[in-house]
């Protein structure tokens, strides 16, 4: 007979909840299969309601694709919600329970490879305290902060202007970045398209840790926004004020959000650049769009921020930016599925490649580095990568296994 384990139950539908899964979902994944007597999901649903217990086996595929460590499942009631630090995002009230448990299961798996870079950086005596990490206040001025920020980075505005596409800047601003000692990851689920976040629940959130910190930016979201919401995630570090922050539709009521906004946009488009512009003010929506296309492509940056731009510094009307930001959107999501048609059963980048590009340098640096040292081992190299042991040295040399 087979050994089961006796597990308060709540836990397990804690489990499946807050990894954002339904019950059907999670009854296929886990493969409890499907009888004459009860469906797969009937099975889950049992077991979560205390009618049936799991067995060892059930448990090792629940912690694995619930993201839990398996003594979880042995906790006397489910603990209390992590911390997700402040949530800055407008749309926070609007997203479903599921996408939510996603975006927190993100979070949750983010901070835990966060903390295990912290403790290789410890052991490889790089533990550094990092002096931009707090040293702004929101009674700085944005443009002051982001003069600070030009210089840490090492960034001119000629070198935005002459990087040949919004591509080509955001590989610039991010390499900046990882040299000062962020990590800047590109993560949009939790390791299957099936739990893809949608730009609308997140563009981006900050660690603002002052020897690790770390930036995720939502590479769901369009590639021309990465490079204001890594600056707008900087800013973030720069206030050490960590948190969640969504898309930008208009003015943020949140100081610390509009902050971060007008930080980043003046970094990415100065002041100076807008001064010889015309009085947009009593133009029409197709006139201003006009003016955004053609400062968005000299400074290689998406046309919402130069909507932003435009109307923090009140050089068009509330409406027509309210206008603006909701075709710019429409106009997006037509674009993306387009892509997605025409792509179709196409290749493209190999996994490596693309897996590489998602991490950064600065993460597959010091996994690198922990392992020449004998500090890491590569199971938990694979941990801090979110991949199997098996690819972890195709992942940090290049290298593609043969099948």
């Amino acid at each position: 007979m087979t050994q089961t384990e006796l597990i308060n139950p709540r836990i397990f539908a804690w489990a499946r909840e807050s990894a954002g899964f339904t019950v059907e979902e999670a009854a296929e994944k886990l493969a409890l299969g499907s009888s004459e007597r009860a469906s797969a999901a009937d099975k889950l649903s049992a077991l979560e309601a205390g009618k049936r217990h799991p067995t060892s086996a059930q448990l090792i595929k629940a912690a694995a694709l619930y993201k839990r460590p398996l003594i979880a499942f042995y906790l006397a009631e489910p603990p209390p919600k992590a911390e997700r630090g402040e949530d800055f995002r407008t749309v926070a009230a609007t997203v479903s329970k599921r996408e939510s448990a996603i975006l927190d299961a993100l979070i949750r798996d983010v901070k835990a490879r966060q903390q295990m870079v912290l403790a290789v950086l410890e052991d490889q005596d790089e533990a550094n305290r990092l002096p931009f990490v707090a040293s702004a206040s929101t009674k700085d001025q944005p443009v002051e902060v982001a003069g600070r920020m030009r210089t840490a980075l090492g960034v001119t505005e000629g070198d935005q202007q002459a990087a040949k596409n919004p591509d080509a800047l955001f590989a610039l601003l991010r390499s900046a970045a990882e040299r000062l000692g962020v990590f800047v990851l590109l993560l949009g689920d939790v390791g299957s398209h099936h739990s893809a976040i949608s730009e609308q629940v997140f563009r981006g959130f900050a660690i603002a840790d002052e020897v690790a910190p770390f930036i995720v930016i939502n590479d769901r979201d369009a590639r021309t926004a990465r490079s204001f919401t890594l600056m707008h995630e900087l800013a973030h570090i720069w206030l050490g004020a960590g948190g969640v922050s969504g898309p930008v539709r208009e003015t943020s009521t949140n100081i610390i959000e509009r902050f971060c906004n007008d930080a980043a946009g003046e970094f990415l488009l100065p002041s100076s650049s807008l001064s010889p512009m015309p009085d947009l003010r009593s133009a029409d929506v197709e006139v201003v769009l006009a003016a955004t296309e053609r400062l968005s492509a000299r400074w290689n940056v998406s046309q919402a921020l130069v909507t932003y731009r435009f109307a923090r510094q009140r050089r068009i009307s509330d409406d027509v930016a309210g206008s603006l930001f909701g075709l710019l959107a429409d106009r997006w999501r037509r674009e993306r599925e387009r892509t997605r048609e025409d792509q179709g059963d196409a290749g493209g980048p190999s996994y490596y490649v693309v897996r590489r590009s998602r991490l950064g340098s600065a993460l597959l640096g010091v996994v690198r580095r922990g392992l020449q040292g004998d500090i890491l081992t590569h199971t938990r190299a694979a941990k801090i990568l979110g991949v199997g042991p098996a690819s972890v040295g195709p992942l940090l040399h290049g290298q593609t296994p043969a099948r």
